[in-house]
């Protein structure tokens, strides 16, 4: 989005020299071997339920992360308290090398965290452009009406359309209802709105459930497309064809422990052969440590 629209500037100009470019790109480097998101011991109980149980996560800049296990595993629970849902009983979450306290989902996207969850979160009866800007409408600078700000219609439209081409979603309007879109156009909406606001890091609960062929085949190409362009994504799924084709890295959760933390290799027998053993018991790379 453009800041200038909002009234945001920068308050000095860059400086272009040979220091500057060099210094720059010094930073570039640091940041990137720095993980994105880090997460430590993170533990969470609902009453006798161990929910969680000391659970760490690593995910890289550019990387796409697949989290998988059977249900109740805990992998969506992992998933609320990065985005800012549940709040950890212990453990801490690091963004970008810094340690942070996400209270709740406001301050997760404040931070560049946004969640797709399965059910979208789309509002039916209004536009594919309202939907993508929805709680965060973009305001006329030249139009009130008394106490009220009048929506820049104009303008929202717009970026969603800029949006859609750059994500190479093909939808023939911006200004159709979401009610009228197929499910793998609703599927693709909800990405683009997680990606409209330069978020750091897009969580994906499900994205390819209940969906045709051919419309995960294009939700797959658009996380592809979403990491061509730089973005660190995980995947929620228990498709593990599609956590093979697009995972660069996959950790697998048991009874709430991470047994598996592990890059995406091999054919995709052997790779779901090693997953389901994962998945079952009958594997585990981070056995839980006994008391003497």
């Amino acid at each position: 989005m453009n800041p200038k629209e909002y009234g945001i500037y920068d308050s000095q100009p860059y400086q272009k020299s040979n220091f500057s470019k060099t210094k720059k790109k010094a930073v570039i480097s640091m940041t990137e071997n720095i993980p994105v998101v880090e997460m430590r011991n993170i533990k969470k109980n609902f009453a006798a339920v161990r929910a969680l149980r000391g659970v760490d996560l690593t995910l890289h800049h550019n990387e796409v992360l697949g989290l998988v296990g059977d249900n109740a595993a805990g992998k969506s629970t992992l998933m609320k308290v990065l985005s800012g849902a549940y709040i950890p009983d212990e453990g801490e979450i690091l963004i970008e090398g810094n340690k942070v306290h996400l209270n709740d989902p406001l301050r997760a996207r404040q931070m560049g965290i946004e969640m797709v969850y399965q059910d979208l979160a789309l509002v039916n009866k209004l536009s594919v452009a309202a939907n993508v800007f929805l709680g965060r409408e973009a305001e006329s600078r030249f139009k009130r009406l008394g106490l009220f700000s009048v929506m820049n219609q104009k303008y929202m439209e717009q970026e969603t359309q800029h949006l859609l081409e750059r994500l190479k979603i093909n939808i023939s309007s911006v200004r159709l209802d979401v009610e009228g879109l197929s499910g793998g156009q609703r599927q693709t909406v909800a990405i683009a709105r997680a990606t409209a606001f330069n978020a750091k890091v897009i969580i994906m609960d499900e994205p390819t459930a209940a969906l045709s062929v051919a419309a995960i085949s294009k939700v797959l190409d658009l996380v592809r497309e979403l990491k061509a362009q730089g973005c660190s994504i995980i995947i929620i799924s228990h498709r593990l064809e599609d956590i093979y084709q697009v995972c660069d890295r996959m950790i697998v959760l048991r009874h709430g422990r991470k047994v598996c933390d592990y890059p995406v290799v091999g054919d995709i027998h052997e790779f779901r052969e090693r997953v389901v053993a994962y998945i079952v018991g009958a594997r585990n790379d981070f056995p839980e440590a006994t008391a003497d």
